[in-house]
């Protein structure tokens, strides 16, 4: 009867211990101990740059803000900027890499303005149909409920 008592004093003890195991990586967790070669990467990123420029010259200039143009060398290229980022030990992306990043984008898509689109209400009569239906519905649900808990013996 004493070992059974001890044992459950035992339990939550043990399991603030695995739990504190866990948590410090030594259930196969991988912990990054390398530090990031920022150098490294840095030199690296620009191949990855030198690639996208190749393939986005067999895009037509004029086709540039079209993503769906050149979608495929843009996924390229961001692999490619991750693949070297990990290969460094640096997490991705990281401020150095993103800096990459923008810097292509100025180069390659600076002409690409989005357009803003200007919003409008519509007009009274459909606006006014759009609020009335829900409200209507509503009402008439409610109705509905009402009468049928008042006539329960029918039901």
């Amino acid at each position: 009867m004493e070992a059974q008592g001890s044992r459950r004093r035992q339990l939550p003890v043990l399991l603030l211990w695995v739990n504190g195991l866990m948590t410090l990586g030594f259930a196969g967790a991988r912990q990054q101990t390398e530090l990031c070669n920022e150098s490294l990467m840095l030199e690296k990123l620009p191949a990855c740059g030198r690639s996208f420029e190749e393939m986005m010259k067999k895009v037509d200039s004029k086709k540039w803000c079209n993503l769906t143009e050149f979608i495929m060398y843009y996924d390229n290229f961001t692999q490619c900027t991750e693949r070297e980022a990990n290969n460094a030990s640096c997490f991705w992306p990281n401020p150095l890499a993103e800096g990459f990043i923008t810097g292509i984008h100025k180069q390659f898509f600076s002409n690409c303005t989005s357009e803003k689109v200007h919003w409008e209400d519509p007009p009274d009569e459909i606006l006014i149909t759009l609020i009335l239906i829900p409200v209507m519905l509503t009402c008439a649900m409610i109705t509905l409920v009402v009468w049928c808990s008042k006539r329960s013996d029918i039901l």
